[in-house]
């Protein structure tokens, strides 16, 4: 197969503008610790998903009507465990809450007060 100068740099063009968005995706992945608690934890769309039985159009929704607070690394979609319990407190039965809760607990939290 024969590819001309002119098609080759188009693609070269191409895979380097690729690259750079993904070193610039890596860049804001590198220093999440300086922004980050060590025990804040952090869902995606799959893992909220699954824990509020809810599809990813209803995620989307919640996060459309500004109901639920999320922000995105590159061009993945991650919710704090903080923000969604209170959005879950606010929006969702009582019983939700707690099956929520338990799901998204730190045990190191509990143990490290003493109690």
């Amino acid at each position: 197969m024969y590819i001309n100068n002119e098609d080759f740099d188009k693609w070269m063009e191409k895979l380097s503008k690729k690259l750079s968005e993904i070193g610039k995706d890596l860049k804001s992945l590198i220093n999440t610790n300086d922004v980050f608690d060590k025990d804040e934890k952090l869902l995606d769309n799959q893992d909220l998903a699954f824990l509020l039985k809810v599809s990813y159009r209803t995620l989307q929704r919640y996060r459309s009507n500004g109901v639920l607070p999320f922000f995105k690394i590159g061009h993945k979609t991650y919710y704090r465990a903080e923000d969604i319990r209170s959005f879950v407190r606010e929006h969702c039965d009582f019983r939700t809450f707690q099956q929520f809760d338990k799901a998204t607990s730190n045990p190191m939290k509990t143990t490290e007060g003493g109690v």
